[in-house]
């Protein structure tokens, strides 16, 4: 028989950078929430405890939950894995250690929040999809190991499985927390300026223009002589022709369709 897990694994993050259990009243109501499935929980916050992400979490403008795998894992050695049906190399997490870990993470959320699986076979992860996520209560991330899920807890609770990009990497963990830090920077009060995000690659389906500061001249390479005239007007036009350019000549794909009458 599978043994039952002793403790449910729960961490979590709050004002404290160091793991630990998150009793129900430690929690901040309506705040924005991330919770990481896991078996590697010590893995975060990682770089999403440093620079204005980790000044938000420390401030309370979102709350990090890790759920360690482990302790759901089965019979004596805790084991989460085993080999995949049909054969074939490597293993697969068991659905019966994930589910319990899922139910887990819907327990503590004061929300209700998508749940996404860090996949290279899933849709690719965007600037809008990191807008979506901002918009809402938060979300639950589930990162994989070995050669992935089962595939029937994916189909029993629905989830989303997003990409990356069109590589592989040995976990989830990483693109967890681009992931993260991609949608926290979104949030209200994180950024210290507001309008970083309205001009920033990929905001309005062109790449960003590029950028100086002083000094003014460096190795023989000058400032633009129109970002040194203070004419906001001139500045402006010359940004969106650096970024249409930028767009037509590194991706293609974005410049074909763009859409001038939405940017």
């Amino acid at each position: 028989m599978s043994d039952t897990p002793r403790s449910h694994g729960r961490k979590a993050i709050t004002t404290s950078f160091k793991p630990r259990e998150l009793m129900s009243d430690e929690r901040l109501a309506g705040v924005w929430t991330a919770q990481v499935i896991t078996l590697f929980p010590d893995a975060f916050p990682g770089v999403l405890g440093q620079s204005l992400t980790g000044k938000a979490l420390k401030d309370g403008l979102w709350q990090l939950e890790t759920i360690d795998l482990r302790p759901f894992g089965i019979g004596k050695h805790r084991n989460v894995d085993d080999t995949p049906a049909g054969g074939g190399a490597g293993m697969v997490l068991r659905a019966d250690v994930v589910a319990p870990a899922i139910e887990q993470a819907r327990k503590t959320a004061q929300a209700k929040l998508p749940l996404i699986y860090l996949s290279p076979r899933g849709k690719p992860f965007t600037q809008a999809m990191a807008k979506s996520l901002a918009a809402g209560p938060g979300v639950t991330l589930l990162c994989g190991r070995f050669e992935g899920v089962d595939q029937r807890v994916l189909d029993h609770y629905e989830i989303v499985e997003v990409s990356m990009g069109d590589y592989v990497l040995t976990g989830g963990e990483i693109p967890a927390q681009a992931m993260l830090d991609a949608s926290v920077r979104l949030l209200p009060g994180v950024l210290g300026n507001a309008d970083s995000a309205v001009e920033e690659s990929h905001s309005n389906g062109l790449l960003e223009h590029p950028q100086y500061t002083k000094p003014a001249e460096w190795e023989g390479h000058e400032t633009p002589e129109v970002l040194m005239s203070g004419h906001h007007g001139n500045i402006a036009k010359w940004r969106r022709a650096e970024s249409e350019k930028l767009t037509q000549e590194r991706r293609p794909d974005m410049w074909a369709a763009f859409d001038p009458k939405k940017a």
